[in-house]
This record gives structure tokens, C-alpha cells and sequence, in this order.
């Protein structure tokens, strides 16, 4: 693929945001995305936009022109995709073929949702839409149960690695407390971790990711175009996208403790970067429930199968860790604002390859992957950005 580079990003404040229309969430990253990247809104040609079910949960669909009209930049064409928990990231790869087939120069991104103003049963439905509804929603399937279920049979391939899990609860929830985003800003023990209440065993009430309203925008451009634009900021490129599927139920799935989906998109990621896992400073992963950001980190590589946990037991993956995971605090602790987590990964890379992470900065910070999952591993986008 061409080099792309990233010229803008914004983001919202991620939390129960009862006060602020999906709107209001738009305007705001989107306007902060346009605003950073020094240019003029006009110079923007396209926008793309994940969102994975405003028509359910607020009822507004047709959201490319909502951003266009929100941000104010008139009559230029506009795409909402949907891959539920990786809409976002499916809007950058769509984006990222547009310039680099030379149909765009300047393309605008984002992904939001907003949740929390609805009853729980009424998100546990419209979050069951991204399973197979007649199949597994109908029959009574939640997700907590079936990454409980993933859970379980990881357990019996390799170990029980609930005390990791924990772990992985906890680093996630410090790394929070240093991203001023984040909606769970609370410092927990790992005892208090350990000892919660239980949702779907093995899986606790720390164990899932949050309910979250949010919206996140990034500004893209060709490489030749955005080397013309002064800028502050260390100047942080895209330079390998993959994405792969997988079956929509679990139970048609090769295997429940490795995702096909990943492993496909990741190997696409590293042959077009020509990277190897190890030459990955920091990941942000789809950390849905935290035995997913276990099984995550094996199918990227970093480490062996049914070593996922151990890495997290050794430090490996804490915030100053050999691979740091999820700096910004992830699904977990920062939110899962849907449609919007995609490109939300994308804004911590892009803060941490240009050294303004501030208190949660990592050491080493030049390459960095995004793992953006969808429904039950069905959907996956890798995207791996360098700075320079």
C-alpha cells in the first residue's frame, strides 16, 4: 500500500455522557481531529464513519451526513461501515484504499456511539445483533456468556488464568487513571478485582469492558500532501492494513481459543509492514473481556499459545512492560464507545508514537498496532502506524 500519513486526531471524553447528543460528540472530536491536523475543513474530500447501531439505540441511521453537516464540510461524499465492535477501524480501512487509490488526498474518519442512555436489557439486545440473532441471541446467548464459555475452554487446553485475568483488569485500570479520556478513572486493588461479583463464570463483573458513550476522528492524507503541511507533532504514518472474517456463530468456529480472524488479518498486517510481531513497541487489542486481550497477544505473536497469561503475570504487558497493552486503558477502563473504539485505538497510538502521552508516555514508542475485533471474532482489522 502507499504511504498514508496521519495528519489529525481528536477525541471525546469517554464515559456516561448523559448530557451530550451523538451529535454534540461528533462535532466535538471531529472539529478537535480537523483543528490538529492544521488544515482547513475544505481541504477535506470524503468522510468515513463507523457506527454500529444508532438506528436501534438512538434511532438515527444515515450518519455519514450528520458529520458532514455537523462539521460543516458541505457536499463532500460520505460512508458509514458497520462491523460491530470494529466499524471504526473498518472506516480507516476503507479510507486508507480510497487514498491510496488516488481517489481522495484528504479524507476525514471517525466512529461513535452513544449507549448509556438506554436500559440495560435494551444495550444487552442491540449489543446481541452483532452474534448471529436466530441462532445464538434467540436461543438466550449474551456475549459475557459466550466469551465465558471461551474462557472455560481456554482453561481446559491450557490453564485457569483467572488471577491473570485479574491482572489484566488491573493494569488496565491504572493505565486509566493517566489517560484523562477514560471513563473509569478508579484506582482498584487487585484483591477487589478478584473478588467481584460474577456475571457469566468464569468471567466477573472486572472481567468485561464498559457500557460507554464517545466519539473519535482522525485526519488522513497521502504522504505527499501531508509532507507539505507544517506541522508540530512528530509526523506518525500508516503503513499496513488487514483485515479478515471469520464464522458469525461460535460454534462453527476451527477453534474458541485462537481467532482465525486475527491470525489472518495480523499476517496480512506484518507481510505488508514487513514487520515481525517483536518489532511491535505497544499494542492497543480488543480487550472485550480480558480473556480476550490473552488470546489476543498470541494470535499477534507476542507470545505462544497458552503463554498469554504468563506474560501478563511477568509484567510483560504493563504499562512499562517489555509490550506494553492498552496504555490507554482499552475497552476496559478507557470505554467501548462501539463505533468509535476503532479510531479511539488509533488516537492512543498516535499520542504515544508522538511522545504526548504525559504521565502514561511509554519509553519506547515508534511502531504500534491496533487490533480491532468484531461480534465474536468474526470481523478483524489490523493497522500498524510508524513514526518518523
Amino acid at each position: 500500500m502507499k504511504k498514508i500519513s496521519i495528519l489529525g486526531i481528536g477525541e471525546t471524553k469517554m464515559g456516561r455522557l448523559a448530557d451530550r447528543s451523538l451529535r454534540d460528540l461528533i462535532k466535538e472530536a471531529g472539529t478537535k481531529a480537523i483543528e490538529d491536523a492544521g488544515i482547513e475543513k475544505e481541504r477535506i474530500q470524503a468522510v468515513y464513519m463507523g457506527n454500529f447501531n444508532s438506528q436501534f439505540l438512538t434511532g438515527q441511521g444515515h450518519m455519514g451526513p450528520m458529520v458532514s453537516e455537523a462539521l460543516g464540510l458541505g457536499n463532500v461524499p460520505t460512508v458509514r461501515t458497520e462491523g460491530a465492535c470494529a466499524s471504526g477501524s473498518l472506516a480507516l480501512r476503507m479510507a486508507i484504499m480510497a487514498v491510496s487509490a488516488g481517489e481522495y488526498d484528504v479524507v476525514l474518519v471517525g466512529g461513535a456511539e452513544k449507549m448509556t442512555h438506554q436500559p440495560t436489557e435494551t444495550v444487552t439486545t442491540g449489543i446481541a445483533s452483532a452474534m448471529d440473532f436466530e441462532l445464538e441471541a434467540m436461543q438466550g446467548f449474551t456475549f459475557p456468556a459466550c466469551f465465558a464459555m471461551i474462557a472455560n475452554r481456554y482453561f481446559y487446553e491450557y490453564r485457569n488464568v483467572k488471577k491473570e485475568m485479574g491482572m489484566v483488569a488491573y493494569n488496565a485500570h491504572q493505565n486509566a487513571l493517566l489517560n484523562p479520556d477514560a471513563q473509569m478513572q478508579k484506582d482498584f486493588s487487585l484483591e477487589k478485582i478478584l473478588s467481584a461479583d460474577p456475571i457469566a463464570s468464569p468471567l466477573s463483573l472486572f472481567d468485561c469492558s464498559l457500557v460507554t458513550d464517545g466519539a473519535a476522528f482522525i485526519v488522513i492524507a497521502n504522504a505527499d500532501v501531508a509532507d507539505s503541511i507544517a506541522t508540530k507533532h512528530r509526523r506518525v504514518d500508516i503503513i499496513a492494513s488487514g483485515h479478515a472474517g471469520d464464522s458469525l456463530t461460535l460454534a462453527s468456529k476451527a477453534s474458541i481459543t485462537s481467532f482465525g480472524a486475527a491470525k489472518a488479518a495480523a499476517a496480512q498486517a506484518y507481510a505488508q509492514a514487513g514487520l515481525k510481531p517483536a518489532d511491535i513497541d505497544l499494542a492497543e487489542v480488543h480487550d472485550c473481556f480480558t480473556i480476550t486481550q490473552i488470546i489476543n497477544t498470541e494470535d499477534l505473536g507476542f507470545f505462544e499459545p497458552g503463554k498469554g497469561g504468563d506474560a501478563v503475570a511477568e509484567g510483560l504487558t504493563a504499562l512499562h512492560g517489555a509490550k506494553p497493552i492498552n496504555t490507554s486503558g482499552g475497552l476496559k477502563a478507557k470505554g467501548h464507545p462501539i463505533g468509535g473504539t476503532g479510531i479511539s485505538q488509533i488516537f492512543e497510538l498516535v499520542t504515544q508514537l508522538r511522545g504526548d502521552a504525559g504521565e502514561r508516555q511509554i519509553r519506547k514508542a515508534d511502531i504500534g498496532l491496533a487490533h480491532n475485533l468484531g461480534g465474536t471474532a468474526a470481523t478483524c482489522v489490523i493497522t500498524i502506524l510508524k513514526g518518523r
